[in-house]
């Protein structure tokens, strides 16, 4: 006995979570740095250097954004089940590096941009070549790939330095989760003031030149800790288990359950299994067949099927129905995430459109910093809801986080139902101002500077990012406790691919309102000249769409039951079975 502790023991990896501290951090830090440093202005920076018309760079956007997230599933399988996690970030690091290089050189050297405009009304701005713009899609792939490793691994990775059956790895578990939300706001914050400055107002070279650099000290502190982290080696992955289940259902669904499917279901349960018991249930009933033994079912000597994919146990079942059972609220969360998009890319044209001088300093905010106060108003609400609003709930509702995940995310949707009726307003007027009150110097022409102040735009991004501090972290959170625990990786890929759903819905949108309004008697809505179009009718169209998914979202919450509640007073029963010998 303990020569077989002794062996454990030696075989336990080395935890150095607060000496590996610095490397994942620095790495973590110099990545957003580079990542937001490049991807927050690329709207303007494709409308005025690659010349790009605003549906078309908007589209672009769109289509990228998605596939960053929806890629984000492909790197979690391909780390989970093969790579490692090391491997994946390793790999996917130097990925983003050479895309943002890429990106950068489009802008410093001449032949891979079109040339400029000339200042002459019959001058006409030349689009991008064929040859340029493969380049500049290629810079945009490798940053696909380096997104679609980066982000469902650096958490998860972080996590891994900290040994979890410790008190002061526990602690350092948590330490890390608040210093990966710090850098994430102190990357924000920087690149949407001075790296956003210096690509708008001093050069594009340069400006898209910092993220680079940035991003190569992210992969040297990376690289850097390689002798002192903890490398988790991947056992392949959950999915697999969900494939089996889906099988063996497909093949057993002549069969009829029994009358007391949760006696008489196969009850195996793997003794090291990091998956907490499920209780049965009866949703997605005809998932339980997988778990019918039949004749010509074998069962191995420690009470485990011989063929998984004919026979699963009741807790594999379960395991699937706790995936199902999300998917609902996944897509209300696709529908919801388009109001968002539509703040952090039309936001800055409005914002082309305004005023933004501050004060009489001359000084002009430039267009993609002004998505700085969505940012801002979530920074500044989280610490105000954790310390406050949940401890004042608490206390009424009894509920540990003061109110549950799901009504928390409805409180969201509700804000950005309010968010887009005041975009929708706040537009009318800046339109309605540009062609009567352009700013001084300015006549009513087109392209004309409305003399409304750019700051006008704020209450609807302060919305957004309330909206956000609700829906957006509510529904991260809500996923990440209710899928299995060896599946909470694949959690935050499937969060990711929800974001890119409402990317790809975003553009169909934008494209099909473009195409069905510019024949019609009010106008392209999308129109180049904001002040030709009719922007504000889009958002309200947003808004009546996001009060009919706030209307199935409710109808999913009645439905939904939350895992580890069986309901139907079955959990006795599982609580008897849990303490017999698995049935055979």
């Amino acid at each position: 006995m303990e020569k077989n502790r002794e062996e454990v023991t030696s075989n336990e990896p080395k935890h150095r979570g607060v000496i590996a501290m610095p490397f994942v951090i620095g790495n973590e830090t110099f990545e957003k740095l580079g990542t937001i440093g490049t991807t927050s202005n690329l709207l303007v920076y494709l409308s005025t250097v690659f010349h790009m018309k605003t549906i078309t760079a908007t589209n672009l956007l769109n289509i990228f954004n998605g596939t960053c997230n929806f890629g984000t599933l492909i790197g979690a399988f391909l780390s989970d089940a093969y790579f490692g996690r090391y491997i994946t970030l390793g790999f996917s690091s130097v990925s983003s590096f050479l895309g943002m290089l890429v990106l950068a050189l489009t802008a410093a050297v001449s032949r891979l941009h079109p040339p400029s405009c000339g200042t002459k009304a019959t001058d006409i701005c030349k689009g991008p070549t064929a040859w340029q713009m493969t380049f500049l899609l290629s810079g945009f792939g490798l940053l696909v790939v380096g997104a679609a490793g980066i982000r469902p691994c650096n958490l998860a990775f972080g996590a891994d330095q900290f040994n979890p059956n410790t008190e002061s790895g526990k602690r350092g578990i948590t330490s890390f989760f608040n210093w990966y939300y710090f850098t994430y706001t102190f990357a924000m914050m920087i690149s949407l003031t001075a790296i956003v400055y210096v690509q708008s107002d001093v050069s594009w070279a340069l400006g898209l030149a910092v993220p680079s650099i940035m991003m190569f000290f992210s992969c040297a502190l990376f690289f850097a800790g390689t002798k002192i982290y903890v490398k988790v080696t991947p056992q392949g992955s959950p999915l697999t288990s969900v494939a089996q289940v889906m099988v063996a259902a497909f093949k057993k669904r002549p069969l009829k359950l029994p009358e007391r499917p949760w006696c008489s279901l196969f009850n195996h349960y793997l003794a090291n299994s990091i998956n907490s018991r499920l209780p049965y249930t009866d949703q997605f009933r005809f998932l339980n067949k997988a778990a019918v033994i039949t004749p010509k079912d074998e069962i191995n000597s420690d009470g485990s099927a011989a063929n998984p994919w004919k026979l699963c146990s009741i807790q594999q079942v379960e395991e699937v129905k706790c995936l199902m059972r999300v998917i609902p609220i996944w897509v209300s969360l696709i529908f919801y995430n388009i109001a968002v998009i539509q703040q952090q890319n039309y936001a800055v044209f409005q914002a082309l459109q305004c005023d933004r001088r501050l004060g009489n300093t001359g000084f002009k905010i430039p267009a993609a910093s002004y998505i700085f106060f969505n940012m801002l108003s979530l920074t500044v609400w989280i610490p105000i809801y954790d310390r406050i609003v949940v401890p004042f709930l608490r206390k009424r509702t009894k509920i540990e986080d003061g109110i549950t995940l799901l009504q928390k995310t409805g409180i969201g949707m509700v804000i950005s139902v309010v968010t887009m009726i005041v975009s929708g307003i706040v537009e009318e007027r800046r339109r309605t101002l540009a062609l009567t009150e352009p700013t001084l110097g300015n006549v009513a022409r087109e392209g004309a500077i409305s003399s409304m102040s750019g700051l006008w735009l704020v209450p609807q991004l302060a919305l957004t990012g309330l909206s956000e501090a609700f829906t957006l972290i509510g529904l991260s959170e809500f996923f990440y406790k209710q899928f299995p625990e060896n599946m909470r990786s694949i959690s935050g890929s499937f969060f990711f691919c929800g974001l890119a759903g409402s990317s790809y819905l975003s553009a169909l949108m934008v494209s099909m309102v473009h195409h069905t309004t510019k024949k019609s008697a009010t106008g392209n809505w999308f129109e180049e000249d904001l002040n030709k179009g009719r922007l504000d009718y889009f958002y309200y169209l947003i808004g009546v769409l996001e009060v009919i998914n706030l209307g199935y979202f409710l109808m999913c919450t009645k439905w939904y039951k939350y895992k580890g509640d069986g309901g139907n007073n079955l959990n006795v029963d599982m609580e008897d079975m849990a303490l017999k010998k698995p049935i055979v």
